[in-house]
């Protein structure tokens, strides 16, 4: 059985009655692990000494390497930055007589269910000899790995090559040429002992913030990198050992070039079924959680290159542009943009709990939206595709210097605010984000949105997570961006689904929001 993306989208929106009515409490006797647990499979240990990535961040997510250019061979270095600045434990914070360990990316809960797997060909050292010439070994072999962030080691799946099969699934040059290639997957349970059958749409939004990070350093390396979301799916299924109903593959991520693993048909795998530690006492299902997740499933290759390139040219969701006051965004410079390297930024970077009321420097929040918001590389855009392709941007802005306060509609390729409504909507913010005080004391809320009809219309059930992906990749920089400054701070809220269409009605007529992102100073 299948859930069609528009009938899942429906059947798990927030409502104030379904919020009210639904509330149930946690049994965190049962809470499962936030870790994915081999019992008996060997490890290859990460890189002891890591350089980070000096990029200011700002730059990092700004810029992409072009197809062509970033071809080089990642070695074992790169490979533990690549996997430590998107998924590590990056702080450990004491709180209440407990130790709580916070990793690279945002997710919601803090519940960490998304998982990455490296699928590689040999990736040698600095030298002919694997090493970088002071005896340290940065090579690693062959095979398929999972990270795993509690001892910064990658437990080994399979040995051999086995890049072929990704190649074979996604039929996309950048995965068949690519020396090393992420998997990104996600545990339903782990999420949906809080959020139940929301786990979903957590899926795209904690792997987008994740995947932000992730394409974030490939850049600040200058390794060519791009998200994949076009693939068949039951083959990455095979090659990891996953049962889908527990744990399935969201998206592709290959990073470097110039290593073509061939068009031939890849070798009928051995099936793996590696003993994991149980997650909790009682694991409870949610089918709801799979049958979206089947739905969207690709049987081949040549069903994933056929849906990625008959989808229409331009933005599939942006509504057009009235006849409202614009204002331009004032963004700096690179000369005088906030010089915070990445890795600086990924280690402060954390979720606000707490506002303050003041304003926030209108010159900020330029520079946070140019940088964020100028189209993620994704296998289904296209180079001639505006820097939005499958959501709209909508601000609500509360307290920022030299901005009027109001609700505005951002146009990130003319770079302005068009403002739709002017006034003082604190109340209001906060109570579209499920009446949470932070959505009130917030500085700016911003709201990613989507035609969800017309996104499937265009790329079918699939394009739900396409579009859900863009939002969260999109939001995945701003967090960035706005912890390169040391005044701002951010999260990211969850909404009343259709109470947001109608605050920004007639403009979202039609539309549904996908992300809310907020950010303020914090207190």
């Amino acid at each position: 059985m299948t859930t069609g993306a528009r009938t899942y989208h429906e059947r798990t929106k927030h409502s104030p009655r379904s919020v009210r009515e639904g509330a149930h409490g946690l049994d965190f006797d049962n809470k499962p692990t936030p870790y994915k647990e081999y019992e008996e499979l060997p490890a290859r240990d990460l890189a002891e000494r890591v350089r980070p990535p000096q990029q200011p961040a700002l730059s990092a997510i700004a810029e992409s390497t072009p197809s062509g250019e970033g071809a080089q061979t990642p070695d074992l270095e790169a490979v533990t930055n690549l996997s430590y600045y998107a998924a590590g434990i990056t702080k450990e914070i004491g709180r209440r007589g407990r130790s709580l360990l916070f990793r690279a990316a945002a997710t919601t809960g803090a519940l960490y269910h998304v998982d990455l797997y490296v699928v590689c060909g040999d990736l040698g050292g600095a030298d002919e000899n694997g090493s970088d010439g002071e005896g340290n070994d940065l090579g690693l072999e062959a095979g398929v790995y999972h990270f795993d962030p509690r001892t910064l080691s990658l437990d080994v799946l399979r040995e051999g090559d086995h890049r072929d099969v990704l190649a074979a699934a996604s039929d996309y040059d950048s995965v068949r040429e690519a020396p090393l290639s992420f998997v990104a997957t996600s545990t339903w349970w782990r999420n949906a002992w809080k959020y139940e059958e929301r786990t979903f749409r957590h899926a795209f939004w904690d792997s987008g913030t994740t995947l932000a990070n992730l394409l974030a350093v490939a850049h600040a390396l200058d390794y060519r990198a791009e998200v994949v979301t076009g693939f068949a799916d039951r083959p990455v299924v095979d090659l990891l050992g996953l049962d889908p109903e527990r744990e399935a593959p969201l998206e592709l991520v290959p990073i470097g070039g110039g290593s073509d693993v061939g068009s031939a048909d890849p070798a009928d795998l051995e099936p793996i079924d590696p003993a994991t530690a149980p997650l909790s006492p009682n694991e409870r299902e949610f089918p709801l959680i799979h049958e979206a997740w089947d739905a969207g499933t690709l049987e081949d290759g040549a069903a994933a290159a056929s849906w990625r390139s008959d989808r229409p040219a331009g933005s599939i969701s942006a509504r057009d542009p009235g006849d409202g006051e614009r204002v331009p965004l004032e963004p700096v410079d690179s000369e005088t943009a906030s010089s915070r390297p990445l890795h600086e930024t990924i280690q402060r970077r954390g979720s606000c709990r707490e506002y303050e009321r003041e304003p926030i420097s209108f010159r900020k929040l330029s520079t946070v939206l140019d940088r964020a918001v100028r189209g993620v590389p994704m296998d289904v855009r296209r180079d001639d595709d505006p820097p939005l392709s499958f959501v709209d941007a909508y601000l609500l802005v509360n307290s920022v210097d030299g901005l009027e306060s109001g609700s505005y509609h951002y146009h990130p390729a003319e770079g302005e605010l068009e403002l739709l409504q002017a006034g003082e909507f604190r109340q209001e913010a906060g109570h579209l984000a499920l009446d949470q005080r932070l959505g009130a004391d917030a500085a700016v809320c911003l709201f990613l949105t989507s035609d969800l009809e017309a996104v499937v219309d265009a790329l079918g059930d699939r394009g739900y997570r396409v579009a859900q992906l863009e939002a969260a990749l999109t939001a995945g920089r701003c967090y960035l961006g706005t912890y390169a400054h040391l005044d701002l701070g951010g999260t990211g809220l969850t909404f009343y689904d259709d109470v947001v269409t109608d605050f920004f009605a007639p403009r979202a007529s039609g539309q549904t929001p996908m992300f809310l992102y907020t950010m303020g100073r914090p207190a």
